[in-house]
């Protein structure tokens, strides 16, 4: 009798332990990232987090994380805070994954560059100002080139500040936003010039690139005639 007592017993600590515990009134009035918090009584932020209040008298926030700088996770994506890749292992534990997103540094996560903002096409008579705008990002920030494409796409030149006297490249950085922007200027515009010009942006994760072209016509009648025929083109 008492041996089969003493097995009832194990069973009952070993169901007990096996069975998830309960919140205590202190786990579950926490609130996660962009939950309701309240001032005094009511539900406070979790760990790493804040209330905060567009107004300083009234009671009731929202819960935002204290950091707010960038994380790269060692899945290679970029989250936007520290609290955003905790929340994502949260996730993650709820669907049984076992492999946590551990941050792998502060800041975006190193990417190819991506042309955001191609060159278009432009149209305009002899002697007249023109310009290709190009931009792109990445991580680190992509640099900008200019080529000219000549012999049917077979061959690319590229072009330098100095090269002639009525073109002017520039570039411009943004290490925060890991973004570049380029200008390709052509002052005043000759038959020499017209043609496809090729944007090139490159880092250490890759390269790549987008066309644009000038185009020189007779008259500025005619701009607005080669602008509708191209329309109809697309």
């Amino acid at each position: 009798m008492w041996a089969v007592r003493g097995l009832l017993l194990v069973l009952v600590l070993v169901t007990a332990q096996s069975e998830p515990q309960p919140e205590t009134p202190a786990e579950a009035l926490l609130s996660g990232e962009g939950q309701p918090c309240v001032r005094g009584a009511g539900p406070r932020c979790g760990p790493g987090l804040e209330c905060f209040r567009a107004d300083k008298k009234s009671k009731v926030g929202v819960c935002t994380c204290k950091s707010t700088h960038e994380v790269c996770g060692s899945d290679g994506v970029t989250y936007k805070t520290p609290c955003a890749l905790k929340s994502a292992n949260d996730r993650r534990d709820q669907e049984l994954q076992p492999e946590p997103v551990t941050a792998k540094g502060k800041g975006r996560c190193p990417s190819a560059p991506l042309i955001v903002t191609p060159p278009g096409e432009v149209y305009n008579v002899s002697g007249s100002q023109v310009y290709l705008s190009c931009e792109a990002v990445g991580v680190p920030t992509p640099v900008l080139t200019w080529n000219k494409v000549v012999n049917g796409g077979r061959k690319k030149v590229e072009l330098l500040p100095g090269d002639r006297d009525n073109l002017a490249v520039q570039t411009r950085g943004g290490p925060e936003k890991h973004q570049a922007t380029g200008w390709l200027l052509i002052s005043p515009l000759t038959e020499a010039e017209q043609g496809s010009y090729e944007c090139h942006a490159s880092n250490s994760q890759g390269a790549t690139s987008a066309v644009g072209a000038i185009h020189l016509v007779q008259s500025l009648e005619d701009i607005s005639v080669k602008r509708v025929l191209k329309d109809e083109e697309l």
